[in-house]
């Protein structure tokens, strides 16, 4: 009897799931038919915003509570508590990471760029989950991390989710995961500008319309939502911010220079430490998160505590000249450290917040300096450290076009946009030269994917259909010509196709075996231009070769002619051609 009970309700409970799974099919298939798949996704865009952004704001008062009850409310906080907490924080996130949540480990920005690339846009929802609470608890007890890379992948793995339910298709799924990550982001942000820039730039690597306002409305939706809980107030309070004569741009290359350094030694710290710490023994990885955070809790009791957790409020200080450039200058050094400790570690979390950490700290530090060895060019100490920001998010995450528009929106202030370009642009190029490899692609190679580097797309050289064609040997014969003063044209030549000038523009083909039929069938009178000739498509010199690829294997000939006169005839290109150049392109 009781036996029969128990196939009873496992029936029961198979039909239930088939139903819920017939009705989730039925809703997604009602959706898809009252719009189509591309104005779908749009809609579900702003919807993965409002669920990103209410994920992102129980994220930061998740964030708050750890460091509430672990460090404490008081200004001056207990140096038990700074030393206990993040080292038994350590203990219990090393436990969750490696039996519980093993997808949480990391910043989550390569993450979410291999659910693109590798996993059809796959996350599981565990891993939110997961990154959730292990990124709270590590933040909260002062381990050097920042709320943001886990946003991203918090809003890439909601995204995810919803797709999987609505059953969208293949193209779509991947595409999903990005659109989340910038509501993620810019919820944590507080900046949609700055999240879809960096997505576009960094994880997806190229835009066209309908993925542009899927990113963006998924960006706005969840700032709406972000700020209908917690404000709209920015998370700095930015000062009054001005380039006041163009002698500071010196001091702003300056700053670019320092910047740059500082990146390289910081990319090369995890690219040096991460792996010999994943090399050794496995039972050791249950305490390096703990060392990591005895190590920056011994930093805080020292007298460095602003080194702790994201660090926004010592930046706000920083823009306010609290500090002398001196201790600006140790807590940029210590931040490197504290956050190289928490990251090669295994401690989940980002570095979006040390690397802003890290840049306001050493634009304050390099903003007094002048102020004291060269009073007439130094500016207000703000405007240093919003610069320097922006410095470190160039020269370290490699994000050169994100960095300026994410300062400007930060401080809402176009006046500086002159240094922070200088400078950044000082940062980028120092990086890139010392550091060819940049930080995300560094990460994922370690991690043993290979993941599309964006930085590598932009710095490759771009094939053009003026690489590979070659001066016209053959014939030119009017659509107007007879047959017979085409074929009297074309004899003469060693070349097989005859090029055709149509009227009033365009061009066509004919060879001459078929000239030669058409006078023995004695359509020698006839016009080439009454012949059903194809037209070939219009190629230039300025195009890629990948455009030449699509035509060079349907016409033995294609034309390369000018922009300004499309009769004029700059030469021609076939399939050997491109196959040619692209083969002597590889060797090189």
């Amino acid at each position: 009897m009781g036996l029969m009970q128990t196939g009873a309700a496992a029936a029961n409970s198979e039909r239930a799931s088939a139903e819920r799974a017939s009705s989730e099919r039925t809703s997604g298939a009602f959706l898809r038919s009252v719009f189509r798949e591309d104005r779908f996704f749009l809609v579900l865009s702003v919807f993965i915003g409002i669920f990103s952004g209410l994920a992102v704001v129980c994220f930061r008062f998740a964030i708050g509570w750890c460091r509430l009850y672990l460090l404490g409310s008081g200004v001056a906080l207990s140096p038990t508590r700074l030393l206990l907490a993040p080292t038994l924080a350590g203990l219990v996130i090393a436990v969750l990471v490696m039996h519980v949540f093993p997808q949480a480990r990391g910043s989550g920005v390569n993450q979410t760029k291999a659910a693109l690339y590798i996993y059809n846009g796959y996350i599981p929802l565990s891993t939110a989950a997961g990154k959730f609470i292990t990124a709270a608890l590590a933040i909260g007890s002062g381990h050097s991390l920042g709320p943001e890379d886990p946003s991203l992948q918090i809003g890439a793995c909601l995204a995810s989710v919803m797709g999987r339910q609505m059953r969208l298709s293949r193209d779509r799924m991947r595409l999903i995961a990005p659109v989340g990550a910038a509501a993620g982001l810019a919820a944590a942000f507080n900046a949609p500008i700055s999240a879809v820039l960096f997505v576009i730039e960094e994880v997806i690597g190229r835009w066209t319309a309908g993925i542009l306002g899927s990113v963006v409305l998924s960006a706005v939706s969840s700032v709406v939502v972000m700020r209908w809980f917690l404000g709209s107030e920015s998370l700095f309070r930015i000062p009054a911010v001005q380039l006041q004569r163009p002698s500071e741009l010196i001091a702003y290359s300056v700053l670019g220079v320092v910047g740059g350094v500082a990146s390289v030694v910081f990319s090369t710290g995890i690219a040096t430490l991460r792996p010999r710490c994943k090399a050794l023994p496995r039972w050791t990885q249950y305490f390096q998160p703990a060392v990591a955070g005895l190590l920056i809790g011994t930093m805080a009791i020292l007298g460095a505590p602003q080194v702790m957790g994201a660090g926004y409020e010592a930046m706000d200080e920083a823009m306010h000249g609290r500090f002398t450039w001196q201790f600006l200058l140790v807590l940029a050094g210590l931040k490197i450290v504290a956050t190289l400790l928490s990251f090669v570690s295994g401690t989940p979390g980002g570095m979006f917040a040390p690397t802003l950490f890290i840049g306001a700290m050493l634009g304050a530090a390099v903003g007094g300096a002048e102020r004291v060895f060269l009073p007439h060019l130094a500016a207000a100490p703000g405007t240093y450290a919003l610069v320097g920001m922006g410095v470190l998010f160039a020269g370290f995450l490699r994000a050169p076009m994100t960095s300026v528009f994410m300062v400007l929106e930060v401080s809402g202030n176009y006046s500086i946009i002159v240094p922070v370009i200088l400078a950044n642009t000082f940062a980028y190029v120092i990086s890139r030269g010392l550091q060819p490899i940049a930080i995300f692609d560094l990460l994922t190679r370690q991690d043993g994917l290979e993941l599309p580097s964006m930085e590598e797309q932009r710095e490759e050289g771009v094939l053009r259909v003026e690489d590979a064609m070659r001066p016209l040997e053959g014939a030119v014969v009017e659509a107007a010509e007879t047959v017979e003063q085409a074929l009297g044209k074309a004899e003469p030549s060693a070349n097989e196709d005859v090029l055709v000038r149509l009227t009033p523009s365009g061009w066509s083909s004919v060879t001459k075996q078929q000239l030669r039929a058409l006078a023995v069938a004695g359509k020698g009178g006839d016009s080439v231009g009454s012949l059903a000739l194809g037209r070939i498509p219009d190629l230039h010199p300025d195009h890629s070769l990948e455009v030449a690829l699509r035509y060079v294997n349907r016409w033995p000939l294609v034309p390369v002619v000018s922009r300004a006169d499309m009769r004029q005839i700059e030469g021609v290109i076939s399939e050997r051609d491109v196959l040619e150049r692209y083969r002597e392109f590889g060797e090189g």
